[in-house]
């Protein structure tokens, strides 16, 4: 059933799953996926600052906490929550994007940490680029540094399936990102070094 809901509105989303228990009688995964790139550069609006946190973080905060008692009362559900590998590493041109991005996946983590031993699975999806309107533009007229590697939607839901079924709480569509966030770490100042010059390459900014 298709419902269309505004997901950074807790009263929205709590109808959303009202009425699919109401018909289905239960929800076993619920995804929160939505996500927008706003206030490229170090200038952005308030506007897109409380959007970015909006739909990337208070969609999902609204999501679990409306879904989870459904699911603690059956002792068993699943919480897909879309990050990005903006959310492990940085986005180098929206910092909105990549500090809500964070925010995402340290609540994914909370959210595993405080209700994995209660029968709650919990899983963050951090693909790169993707090849969807949100990344090309409606009418391929974008051009992102993230285009060369970029895969299909349908690989991603591959993953996605995959990664579920095995219950990893990281789903990396693309399996370098797990090098690039174990070479963050593990020098944390040479990684940040190394995003400077790649950041003045895709930008053209010293």
């Amino acid at each position: 059933m298709a419902i269309a809901a505004d997901v950074t509105s807790r009263e929205a989303v709590k109808s959303l799953v009202d009425k699919v228990i109401g018909t289905h009688g239960r929800i076993d995964l619920f995804c929160s996926n939505a996500g927008v790139v706003l206030g490229r550069g170090g200038n952005a609006s308030d506007s897109d600052w409380q959007t970015s946190w909006n739909l990337h973080v208070m969609a999902q905060v609204h999501a679990a906490e409306t879904v989870l008692p459904h699911m603690l009362d059956r002792g068993e559900g699943y919480l897909l929550h879309t990050a990005s590998a903006a959310g492990l590493l940085t986005h180098l041109e929206s910092a909105a994007y990549a500090v809500s991005k964070h925010a995402a996946v340290a609540y994914a983590e909370w959210l595993a940490i405080t209700y994995g031993d209660r029968g709650i699975r919990v899983s963050c999806l951090c693909p790169q680029g993707v090849l969807t309107p949100m990344l090309l533009g409606k009418h391929g007229e974008r051009n992102s540094f993230l285009q060369a590697g970029a895969i299909a939607a349908e690989q991603v839901a591959e993953c996605v399936v995959e990664g579920l079924a095995a219950e990893r709480f990281l789903i990396l569509p693309h399996p370098e990102v797990l090098d690039y966030l174990r070479r963050k770490t593990s020098d944390y100042d040479r990684w940040l070094g190394g995003m400077r010059r790649q950041r003045a390459k895709v930008t053209g900014e010293n």
